[in-house]
């Protein structure tokens, strides 16, 4: 029930979390999984069941969570979830840091692609999440994601069900570069690009090696955060209303 209004709904996301990371990001909150690996061993049969049964309890969507290094057995599980009666949409929700190559084999498999985009510097990207060309890699996966599945399509009920979903965490001193990822989108994705302007950085992992980092973002900061997205020409920008539990 923490996930994006259009996501969780009424019955919530049924998100299933993968073990390690593509990416090693010096303050995930989920560093336990993402950089320590905790988590149990399965094959794709079971992964299949879990979709299965997440379906049954009545949630909106199949939610990937860092799927990004484990496609192959995802589709495998997918391959004996849809034989079995799988209907709901797929969330494919990752960092951001995706191959074309990949994401071409998913063309027609993912319905809603909830990509993060983080950094806007390479070198910031460099330096806090160990990884190469990360605004390069991540615009060009953006821009394929939003190919295939366009922009975000909500039901009368305001439930997700295709499209693209960007969530960028605002990061103290602006090491997050929001006003060049909000052009980015505005210019060359959709004014119409649905976004997660997320507000609740705080400190954790090795966050307190690397300051700013060592502290939460200011209200001021995410003020102007919010004006420099409107200002790109954003406008759908995710609410947090609080919802009801429905059992």
């Amino acid at each position: 029930m923490g996930e994006e209004d259009p996501l969780r709904g009424t019955h919530g996301s049924g998100t299933i979390f993968f073990s390690w990371c593509n990416l090693r990001c010096q303050y995930c909150q989920n560093a336990d999984i993402s950089q320590h690996g905790h988590g149990q061993a399965v094959e794709p049969e079971e992964i299949a069941a879990m979709m299965l049964a997440l379906q049954a309890q009545g949630c909106h969507n199949i939610n990937l969570v860092s799927p990004s290094h484990v496609v192959p057995a995802i589709l495998t599980a997918l391959l004996h979830a849809v034989e079995a009666g799988l209907r709901i949409p797929l969330v494919y929700n990752t960092g951001g840091y995706d191959a074309l190559e990949t994401l071409r084999l998913l063309d027609g498999v993912v319905d809603i692609y909830m990509p993060d985009m983080k950094y806007a510097d390479a070198q910031v990207a460099h330096r806090l999440s160990q990884v190469e060309d990360y605004p390069e890699v991540n615009r060009a996966a953006v821009k394929e994601m939003h190919r295939q599945v366009g922009d975000l399509v909500l039901d009368q009920r305001g439930i997700a069900q295709r499209g693209l979903l960007v969530r960028h965490l605002v990061l103290p001193g602006g090491l997050a570069g929001t006003a060049e990822i909000a052009r980015f989108l505005a210019q060359e994705v959709s004014t119409e690009t649905y976004i997660n302007l997320m507000d609740q950085y705080r400190p954790c992992y090795r966050a307190h090696q690397f300051p700013p980092l060592d502290r939460p973002i200011t209200a001021q900061e995410y003020a102007e955060a919010l004006q420099a997205a409107r200002q790109a020409g954003l406008h759908r920008f995710d609410q947090r209303r609080p919802v009801l539990w429905r059992i």
